[in-house]
């Protein structure tokens, strides 16, 4: 597996309009849990950038932890933005086989300290995507929502669309969180995936454009509507 995590969510077209009904008060039992986990793993990653500053080396006890909170956060954001009505685990363990999940490798045997001292600079324009991202899954959920408590049924359409912004967003993190060192693609051949049947219209190509890296190094232009490369900000 590469330096980059892989989003997958698996599409299946027929939903509970009673769950998807109450899907915010279901979602808030998750969501405290998730937020509690959250407040840890931000002292985590403080912790991991000293470590890396100095040594090169993510500890992989704290690699390991806020792994695991990226992936209970993905599980929870995508039952939150419907993209599936199974109810989201508790634990990060459990979240393997979830319709909604991120797979994130082992932490790299080194890291680049330059690039992880300036990693709140660096991240600027990741943080902006990710705003821009947002309003993208939200604006899908909403709609969504009302969709599926009157036809009882997921357009592939809005499931593209949310699972383009909350993918991007959900991989950002692990980038601003430090276990990745270059710029999240929008999406990739393997990443942003969704499985199941492929019924109705999907959305058009994606045609945005990653920001270009410092040093004058910039992403690989895709090659189809489903691949994107991020660039590597810093070389060394």
């Amino acid at each position: 597996m590469t330096d980059q995590p892989i989003f997958e969510a698996d599409y299946v077209e027929k939903r509970s309009r009673l769950t998807t009904f109450f899907r915010f008060l279901l979602a808030i039992p998750p969501a405290i849990v998730v937020a509690l986990y959250g407040f840890v793993a931000f002292f985590a990653v403080i912790y991991a950038w000293f470590a890396i500053v100095l040594t090169g080396r993510y500890p992989e006890g704290a690699y390991n932890f806020v792994a695991g909170y990226n992936k209970l956060a993905t599980a929870t954001y995508g039952y939150m933005a419907l993209l599936t009505d199974d109810y989201p685990p508790f634990t990060p363990d459990a979240t393997d086989n979830y319709p909604v999940r991120l797979k994130i490798g082992p932490p790299l045997g080194e890291y680049n300290r330059l690039l992880t001292l300036f990693r709140i600079i660096l991240a600027i324009p990741v943080f902006i995507i990710v705003y821009a991202m947002q309003i993208v899954w939200e604006l899908g959920a909403f709609i969504a929502w009302f969709v599926i408590v009157v036809a009882g049924r997921q357009p592939k359409g809005l499931q593209d669309m949310i699972v383009l912004g909350l993918s991007y967003q959900q991989r950002a993190y692990c980038y601003i969180t430090l276990l990745t060192e270059k710029w999240p693609p929008f999406t990739d051949a393997s990443g942003g995936s969704l499985t199941g049947p492929a019924t109705g219209g999907g959305l058009p190509a994606a045609s945005f454009a990653a920001p270009e890296a410092p040093g004058g190094t910039s992403p690989a232009a895709p090659s189809s509507s489903s691949g994107l490369s991020g660039g590597d900000p810093l070389a060394g």
